[in-house]
């Protein structure tokens, strides 16, 4: 049974980090790529970045880029979300998702197959 158990969430004042973590079981990291997903109420799910264990590229949406930053650890199959400068815009529940596949670019969520159950993030004073 393919389980996706994202952690890391929490309260932050702007300008803070957090690390999300997404531990992924039940599947091989054979061509497995990882996405981050947010999602704040009242709007539509958000791409954020994805890494791919098959070759180790990541992607990001600008949205996110120079702020964030993804990365795996194969022997654990996990992946982490270091975020950093937050800022209250970036209140969500975020979610991580796994498919089979080997990017070229930050794949939308529709490509995607398992996802966990989300963190919720807050930044404020």
């Amino acid at each position: 049974q393919v389980q996706l158990v994202e952690s890391g969430g929490g309260l932050v004042q702007p300008g803070g980090s957090l690390r999300l973590s997404c531990a992924a079981s039940g599947l091989t990291t054979d061509y497995l790529t990882i996405g981050w997903f947010r999602q704040a109420p009242g709007k539509e799910r958000e791409g954020l970045a994805c890494i791919s264990f098959s070759d180790d590229e990541t992607y990001y949406a600008d949205s996110v880029k120079g702020r964030f930053t993804i990365s795996g650890d194969n022997a654990k199959s996990t992946v982490y979300l270091q975020m950093n400068n937050l800022k209250p815009g970036d209140t969500a529940v975020y979610y991580c998702a796994a498919v089979r596949d080997v990017p070229f670019e930050l794949l939308p969520d529709s490509f995607y197959d398992y996802w966990g159950q989300g963190t919720q993030v807050t930044v404020s004073p």
